[in-house]
C-alpha cells in the first residue's frame, strides 16, 4: 500500500503544510515520504470526534467490541511483509524481531477480546435491598465499571508495533470502551500509517463511529502537549523517557480538570546474584547476563542495568565470564540517532565517575548509530543515585557488596523498578526471604533464576512499578489488568430495572462473574 503521509482524523485523511521525514538509523539517511505534522486544529478535530463517539462506543455490548479488536488483529496480519519491511527501515530492528512483535501485537488484541467476553472487567457488585433491616433499611445497590472517556496514546520508540498505534495502551483503552487518539512516534510514521489504515478499516467494517480512532503524526513536543491539554481527553497512556513522562504529567495536572497519565518511564531492573547461585553457576550466569543485556542493543525497559553480588571468588568468575561474552558481542544499531547519542553520554558519565570502574566494552563499532556494550563496577558503599540512573542501552553496573548488610542498604537506595531478579539456590532462601519484602516495595515484578528481558502478555503479568518506573505503581501496561486504567466504578441506587444497564438488571448475571453481598457467585441474581 503506497504511503500518503497523511493524518487519520476519524476516517478522514488530512494533509498539512508542515511535514517531516523518518530516518533509517542503519544508514543515517532520510526515507522518501513526507509526513504531515498535526497542529492545534487537527488535535482539536480528532479530540472532538473522539468525544462525539464516546457514548455510542462505550454503550456497545462486549461481543461487538471483542469482534472489533479481533478485526483489527486480522487487518494488521493482512498487511503482510510490507508492515515488517517498513518497520525495519524506520527502526533498524531485524525482521525476525519484528515478526515476533507483530505476533505479540495481534495476540494482545485477541487477549483483550477474550477478556471482554469473560466479563470480569465489569466489576459487577450487587448488594440487594434489605427493607426490614434495623435500625435502618438498606437500599438496593448495584455497581459496574464504565469507560472514562477518550484516551490519548503515545507511541513508543522501542516497540514500533506492540507499544505503538495498535499496542497495549490502545488495545486496553478500546477494550474498556474508550475512543483513542494516538500520537504516533516520529521515528516510525510509515509503520504508524500502515497500522492506522488497518484500524480504520476495522472501524468501518464493524460499523463504528469514525471518531473511535485517530492518528496524529508530528515531530514536535507541542503536538503531545496540545493533545494532553485538550479537555476532551480523559486519560493518557505513555511509554518513553522520564523527562517526557514528567512533562505530560505536569500538563495533565495543571488542567482545569486534571487527568491521569499512565506513564512508563525509567527502570534499571536490579539483578541479585546470591552466593549459592554464584557458587553453582557463576560462569553460565555471566554469559546469560550479557545475552539479556545486549538483546536488542539493550533498548528494553526491562534491561538489567544493575547487578548486586556479595564479595567472593565467584563474583570474579562471573565478571570474567561476562567480560568475555561482552567482548564478543557485536554492537547493534540503535533505534534513532538521538537514542544513540543519549546512550553515549550515559556511558561516558559512568566512565568518568571516579567511584566507578570500567570492566568491559563490547566489540568495535561497525556502522552508524551502533551502541557498544558497556560494563562497570562500583563498591556498594559508593553507590549513588547518579550511578544507579538508567542508561537506555546495553550498559550495566555491578555493585559489589562486602556483606549482607551492605546489600540490604544498597537496595534501599533504589528508586521504583519494573522488575527485580533473584538468582538463588536452596541455600540462598533465607537471604532471599530477607530481601523480598524490600523488592516488593521497589518493583512490580519479581523473578527467580531468569532474566527480566521478555514480558509475557497474560492475565497475571504486571508491567509497572513504583515511581519512576511508572507514574502510578498500582497499574500495569501489559496484561489484562491494563484495562483497569481506563475504567471507573458507578453505583446505581434503587434504580428501576428498566432503567438499569443491561448487565445489572435482575437475572442478567448468569454468565458473568459478580459479587452479591461481597461474595463471589456464578448464576443469576434477582
Amino acid at each position: 500500500m503506497p504511503l500518503t503521509g497523511q493524518l487519520f482524523i476519524g476516517r478522514e485523511r488530512v494533509a498539512t503544510a508542515a511535514t517531516f521525514r523518518a530516518a533509517n538509523p542503519t544508514t543515517a539517511s532520510h526515507l522518501d515520504t513526507d509526513f504531515s505534522s498535526a497542529g492545534p486544529a487537527e488535535v482539536s478535530r480528532a479530540c472532538e470526534l473522539a468525544s462525539q463517539a464516546f457514548d455510542q462506543y462505550r454503550a456497545l455490548d462486549s461481543e461487538t467490541r471483542a469482534k472489533f479488536l479481533e478485526t483489527i488483529a486480522d487487518r494488521i496480519l493482512a498487511l503482510g511483509d510490507e508492515l515488517l519491511e517498513r518497520a525495519n527501515a524506520e527502526s533498524g530492528l531485524p525482521l525476525a524481531r519484528l515478526t515476533g512483535e507483530r505476533g505479540r501485537t495481534i495476540g494482545q488484541l485477541r487477549l483483550f477480546a477474550d477478556e471482554l467476553r469473560k466479563g470480569g472487567w465489569l466489576g459487577i457488585r450487587i448488594d440487594p435491598a434489605l427493607p426490614e433491616r434495623k435500625p435502618l433499611p438498606r437500599a438496593d445497590l448495584r455497581q459496574r465499571k464504565i469507560a472514562v472517556g477518550p484516551v490519548a496514546v503515545f507511541g513508543a520508540s522501542n516497540f514500533p508495533l506492540a507499544f505503538s498505534v495498535a499496542g497495549g495502551d490502545t488495545a486496553s483503552a478500546l477494550a474498556a470502551g474508550c475512543p483513542v487518539v494516538v500520537k504516533g512516534h516520529p521515528a516510525h510514521p510509515g509503520t504508524s500509517e500502515l497500522v492506522a489504515q488497518a484500524i480504520t478499516e476495522a472501524v468501518a467494517q464493524c460499523g463504528l463511529h469514525p471518531g473511535v480512532f485517530s492518528l496524529l503524526n508530528g515531530d514536535t513536543r507541542e503536538l503531545g502537549a496540545a493533545l494532553v491539554a485538550d479537555p476532551r481527553i480523559k486519560a493518557v497512556g505513555f511509554t518513553g523517557s522520564r523527562a517526557g513522562g514528567l512533562a505530560l504529567m505536569k500538563i495533565a495536572a495543571a488542567r482545569p480538570e486534571p487527568i491521569p497519565v499512565y506513564a512508563e518511564m525509567s527502570s534499571i531492573n536490579p539483578v541479585l546474584l546470591l552466593p549459592g547461585a554464584l557458587a553453582a553457576r557463576a560462569e553460565a550466569l555471566g554469559k546469560e547476563f550479557v545475552g539479556s543485556l545486549t538483546l536488542g542493543s539493550g533498548q528494553f525497559c526491562t534491561n538489567p542495568g544493575l547487578v548486586f553480588a556479595l564479595e567472593g571468588p565467584h563474583v570474579d568468575t562471573f565478571i570474567a565470564s561476562a567480560t568475555a561474552a561482552l567482548g564478543g558481542a557485536a554492537p547493534q544499531v540503535m533505534l534513532t540517532a538521538g537514542i544513540f547519542d543519549a546512550y553515549q553520554k550515559g556511558v561516558d558519565r559512568l566512565a568518568n565517575n571516579t567511584a566507578v570502574k570500567t570492566i568491559a566494552r563490547g566489540g568495535d563499532t561497525q556502522g552508524k548509530n551502533c551502541g557498544r556494550g558497556a560494563l562497570f563496577s562500583v563498591p556498594a558503599s559508593a553507590l549513588t543515585h547518579e550511578i544507579a540512573e538508567e542508561v537506555f542501552g546495553a550498559s550495566s553496573v555491578i555493585v559489589r557488596c562486602a556483606n549482607e548488610t551492605e546489600l540490604v542498604e544498597a537496595l534501599e537506595k533504589l528508586e521504583g523498578q519494573l522488575t527485580a531478579t533473584l538468582h538463588v539456590t536452596e541455600e540462598d532462601y533465607a537471604l532471599a526471604l530477607s530481601v523480598i519484602p524490600t523488592l516488593e516495595r521497589k518493583a512490580g515484578r519479581i523473578l527467580a533464576n531468569g532474566w527480566p528481558t521478555g514480558v509475557e502478555v497474560s492475565s497475571a503479568m504486571v508491567h509497572g512499578g513504583p515511581f519512576p518506573a511508572t507514574s502510578d505503581g498500582r497499574t500495569t501496561s501489559v496484561g489484562t489488568l491494563a484495562i483497569e486504567r481506563f475504567l471507573r466504578p458507578v453505583c446505581y441506587q434503587d434504580i428501576p430495572d428498566a432503567l438499569l444497564p443491561h448487565v445489572l438488571r435482575r437475572g442478567n448475571q448468569s454468565s458473568l462473574p459478580h459479587r452479591v453481598d461481597g461474595v463471589y457467585q456464578t448464576g443469576a441474581h434477582r
